[in-house]
């Protein structure tokens, strides 16, 4: 276990939100999913999440989850945090989806608001502290009002900080003046749950980002937390400038799960861009288009 080595980015400071390789079965393709949680670690990122929305968590298994949390603890479960989504509108499932990461290895779990229910804020903090003690390990909220319906009132994040398990959230809120206050009056540790949004949060006390685009640009992006800590924040900003043509390719149209499965493809790691129904693979003009923002970020060589 890694986790806790540095406090104050207690999961590392750059996590990708792994996408779940499937082979031309449909099944989790688990030694595809060692080699690209290897692959991501050596390209720069101290933490790696599974089990994650962009993971395709709404449709694989409780066994495969269990699977890939212990595949990719024993790919890289010695050099960095290995946290593991446990994500559900049942709380029931949620719990045991949470004992079952730990089980197999995880580190730490991430536990979004439940989903389509939209619960209470009494019923939010019943759920999030319930799995919570389901896993026993450190614990990150996942505040994503845009896929949730729901989002954690300022009151809700008070009474969670006083658990002792729950010590950082992932904010996909995108509401950086929120986080000036909640981050200081809490003290629980934030992490941007947005690519776009890493600089602002940083610059208002952020630990780091949970990252989709990191499948491309982890290299560039750890250049950016060097920077950043090197209290060289032009420098970190003219990092972040140079893959801004790739962190909307992957993510301006809301398909991360897809359009990053298809960034691995286009970059090697990956055999196929195969993903599960509701969602289909990236069409061929989305691949160029995708391929376009690569190459403008100069993470694809042009051609």
């Amino acid at each position: 276990m890694v986790l806790n080595v540095n406090p104050a980015r207690p999961f590392g400071a750059l996590l990708t939100a792994m996408v779940t390789p499937f082979d031309d079965a449909g099944k989790v393709d688990i030694e595809a999913a060692r080699r690209l949680a290897t692959w991501l670690v050596d390209r720069g990122c101290d933490g790696i999440l599974v089990n994650g929305t962009t993971g395709e968590a709404p449709t694989t298994d409780d066994a495969e989850k269990a699977e890939l949390v212990g595949a990719v603890v024993d790919a890289v479960g010695k050099r960095v945090a290995v946290l593991a989504g446990a994500g559900s509108n049942h709380t029931g499932h949620a719990e045991r989806m949470a004992r079952e990461a730990v089980a197999a290895g995880a580190d730490g779990i991430l536990v979004v608001t439940p989903y389509y229910s939209r619960p209470s804020q009494a019923g939010v903090v019943a759920h999030i502290q319930t799995v919570a003690e389901a896993g026993g390990v450190p614990t990150m909220i996942y505040d994503v009002p845009s896929r949730t319906g729901v989002r954690v009132s300022p009151e809700a994040y008070g009474q969670l900080a006083e658990h002792p398990l729950i010590v950082a959230t992932k904010d996909a809120s995108g509401d950086v003046a929120a986080a000036i206050t909640l981050a200081a009056s809490t003290g629980l540790i934030w992490y941007s749950g947005d690519d776009s949004m890493l600089l602002p949060f940083l610059a208002v006390g952020g630990a780091g980002v949970i990252s989709v685009a990191a499948h491309a640009v982890a290299p560039q992006f750890a250049q950016v937390f060097a920077a950043w800590d090197a209290q060289e924040p032009a420098r970190a900003l003219e990092i972040f400038r140079s893959v801004v043509p790739a962190i909307k390719a992957i993510n301006g149209a809301g398909m991360q799960a897809v359009m990053a499965k298809a960034a691995v493809q286009l970059l090697g790691v990956l055999p196929n861009r195969d993903v599960r129904a509701p969602l289909t693979p990236a069409t061929e003009q989305e691949v160029a288009d995708l391929k376009l923002g690569l190459e403008a970020a100069h993470v694809l060589p042009q051609i």
